[in-house]
Order: C-alpha cells, then sequence, then structure tokens
C-alpha cells in the first residue's frame, strides 16, 4: 500500500495562488490513479480533481475547473494541485488519494489518504 504526505497549504488572500503536493512512498507509485479531495467543517469529503496512472487523463469537480490544474511526475512519486485565482469558499482541509483502480471522484473507491493539508483563504 502506498504512503502518502501532503505539502503546500497555508493562509492566502481571495484571488492567490498555492500549489499542494502529494509526496508517495511505500509501493508503485505508478500504479496508482490520483485524487484530491477537499473537506471543511461539518461537511463531508468533497471530490476536486484526479489524474490517471499516466497523466494522460484528467478530471475535475465544475467548482474548480478553470482555476485549478492537477499534475503528476512518476519519476518524482508526486502529484501536485496548482490553485490559481482562489476563493473564500476554496478553504478545506485537502486530501490526495490513491487508488489502484481507475480514478474516481467517489471518496470511497480510494485506498490510501494522506493526513492532510489547511488551505485558508481570507476574502
Amino acid at each position: 500500500q502506498v504512503q502518502l504526505v501532503e505539502s503546500g497549504g497555508g493562509l492566502v488572500q481571495a484571488g492567490g495562488s498555492l500549489r499542494l503536493s502529494c509526496a508517495a512512498s511505500g509501493s508503485t507509485f505508478s500504479y496508482y490513479a490520483m485524487g484530491w479531495f477537499r473537506q471543511a467543517p461539518g461537511k463531508e469529503r468533497d471530490f476536486v480533481a484526479a489524474i490517471s496512472w499516466t497523466g494522460a487523463r484528467t478530471d475535475y469537480a465544475d467548482s474548480v475547473k478553470g482555476r485549478f490544474t492537477i499534475s503528476r511526475d512518476n519519476a518524482k512519486n508526486t502529484v501536485y494541485l496548482q490553485m490559481n485565482s482562489l476563493k473564500a469558499e476554496d478553504t478545506a482541509v485537502y486530501y490526495c488519494g490513491a487508488d489502484r483502480n481507475a480514478y474516481s471522484r467517489n471518496y470511497r473507491a480510494y485506498d490510501s489518504w494522506g493526513q492532510g493539508t489547511q488551505v485558508t483563504v481570507s476574502s
């Protein structure tokens, strides 16, 4: 099973940018589809973006399409989430997940999770 560690969160003003990273270890990273999800206090874990094993296919939630970009570097065992034009409603804990099957918008499909990184956007 793969172990995941997120980083790159922080406090940013509305309209600003952040890049999240998720470093994987313990298994063959390129075998996993990867996803980013977020969870605000008192809410469910929501899909943000996902990327296939090779990086050839991506998927985005409508709320972030055009502002966020998911990418991966299999040589570095890392997946990224570039977040631009941030809004207050993007505030949440962001988690990356690994899925041995095809990427999914359903968080229950993912096999492994990181500990999360807090993103706070001030308006």
